[in-house]
């Protein structure tokens, strides 16, 4: 019996399908869809993002979106939070968000799920610092630890007091310890 291979989805193939729930994404021509969130993941991401949000909204410094689909350099990611640097994020003529970000992220935020593999998902912050990003965080519940990517740099690990790098112009003071403390709710 003789096989034709398959057809390798493109980007434009990809970007035409219909959106996935949990969401899908495009990394070397493969198509992998991410894992459901669960409790802590989702505790996890709603705090990062109502607490960014919170300090640079309101002065127009940046904007912190959950699950924003970014599509750059070849792939189309669904980073857990994507922080956009205001001056960056492009607004229809009535003063709304277009939906298509064709863009890195300033601050990539992932949260590791334990279906996930932590190179594929340390391959999609390496190629949002590729490409433009400034700050990328893989944020590991399981071992309490949060490993910061600055460009050009050695990946940090940062574990219990230590105070983590946050984007410039972000007046925010956190340590992991501070981070993990939110697992604990009504506290």
């Amino acid at each position: 019996m003789v096989q034709t291979p398959s057809k390798v989805p493109t980007l434009q193939d990809f970007l035409e399908l219909p959106e996935t729930k949990p969401a899908s994404e495009y990394v070397n021509g493969k198509i992998i869809q991410k894992p459901i969130p669960k409790a802590r993941h989702s505790r996890l991401q709603g705090k990062w993002v109502e607490i960014i949000n919170e300090v640079v909204e309101k002065q127009c410094i940046a904007y912190a979106f959950p699950e924003l689909r970014c599509t750059f350099g070849g792939r189309s990611i669904v980073p857990d939070i994507a922080v956009l640097r205001w001056e960056r994020i492009e607004f229809d003529a009535t003063g709304e968000p277009v939906d298509d970000v064709l863009m890195a992220p300033d601050w990539t935020i992932e949260i590791l799920s334990p279906e996930q593999s932590s190179n594929q998902v340390t391959g999609n912050i390496l190629h949002c610092l590729k490409h433009g990003c400034q700050l990328g965080w893989l944020i590991d519940p399981n071992d309490r630890s949060i490993l910061s990517f600055l460009p050009n740099q050695q990946p940090e690990l940062c574990q219990g007091s230590e105070t983590l790098t946050v984007l410039d112009r972000v007046e925010l003071t956190l340590t992991v310890k501070q981070v993990f403390s939110w697992l604990k709710m009504g506290q």
